[in-house]
């Protein structure tokens, strides 16, 4: 199999994240589908931040019991990849922490204050319309930024694969992380606002490419260049990010209430996540 014939797979199994950005159209929906749609958006990614958290440090633990124990390997690997997972941590988190209180500055303080949950009617929230509108899709943003850090290591994994001649594993992961997508639209389009504000076509389809995109993209660097440091820092990126949107949407949560359908929900996101890692593991990944 071709190069190009595993990077189009590779984009395939990305771009099943489009399956569930359609709900962010959905005008008018009930609380109870918001909370629906929120809990489960809050479990799929704490999946995701467990997820991401144990494939970037099981290279630090390896390299550490390599210098330590085994003494095959040398303590200033371990002190690369244990930096390189402190860092991008950081950076992945506190980078939307102060993203965040930029574009608080530039607003008023009834405007900073405000939520924009899609999950959440424009009644429910502080300040105008537009910026109730704004602040979920910046939300909205955010979550396919983190998601989309977190593809394109998938895409090195099946890019790296592949390189290595194990096609038969790449085809596995492909099919793997193209379930494991598709639930993650939902997570995506949950803060978004409903009714006449409710996101456009073009606004869906540009969160799908920033969400989905990078998986095609990790395939092609996957395949040219297999660099373990290049990985694993993708994956703390991804944790940060995740950690401080699953923050925001705890908040969201709070505001709609319904606690009991709320831990259902996340618990359906959760069950969604590790059933679709399942398939990934049955590849023997």
């Amino acid at each position: 199999m071709s190069s190009w014939s595993i990077a189009l797979l590779g984009a395939i199994a990305g771009f099943t994240i489009f399956l569930g950005l359609p709900f962010g159209r959905v005008r008018h929906p009930s609380l109870g589908l918001r909370v629906l749609l929120n809990g489960t958006a809050i479990g799929i990614l704490l999946f995701l931040l467990w997820d991401v958290l144990v494939n970037a440090v099981e290279p630090v633990e390896t390299a550490m019991t390599a210098a330590a124990v085994d003494h095959t390997g040398s303590w200033g690997r371990f002190a690369e990849l244990a930096a390189t997972v402190a860092a991008g941590v950081v950076v992945g988190l506190m980078s939307l922490v102060y993203y965040d209180k930029w574009m608080a500055g530039r607003r008023t303080a009834t405007s900073a204050r405000s939520f924009g949950p899609g999950t959440a009617a424009v009644g429910e929230l502080t300040g105008s319309p537009g910026v109730a509108r704004d602040a979920g899709r910046r939300l909205a943003l955010m979550i396919a930024v983190g998601i989309g850090l977190h593809n394109f290591s998938e895409g090195l994994a099946i890019g790296q694969s592949a390189a290595s001649g194990e096609i038969s594993l790449a085809l596995l992961l492909i099919v793997g992380f193209g379930l494991h997508n598709a639930t993650e639209g939902f997570g995506i389009v949950a803060p978004l606002p409903s009714g006449q504000d409710r996101a456009g076509w073009g606004f869906l389809a540009l969160l799908g490419l920033i969400g989905g995109g990078p998986t095609f993209v990790g395939t092609l660097v996957g395949q040219a260049v297999v660099s373990e440091v290049l990985s694993v820092g993708f994956l703390a990126l991804a944790a940060g990010s995740i950690l401080y949107v699953v923050m925001q949407l705890l908040r969201v949560a709070d505001r709609l209430g319904h606690r009991e359908l709320l831990c259902w929900a996340l618990l359906l996101g959760l069950f969604l996540g590790f059933a679709t890692d399942f398939v990934i593991a049955a590849a023997g990944a």
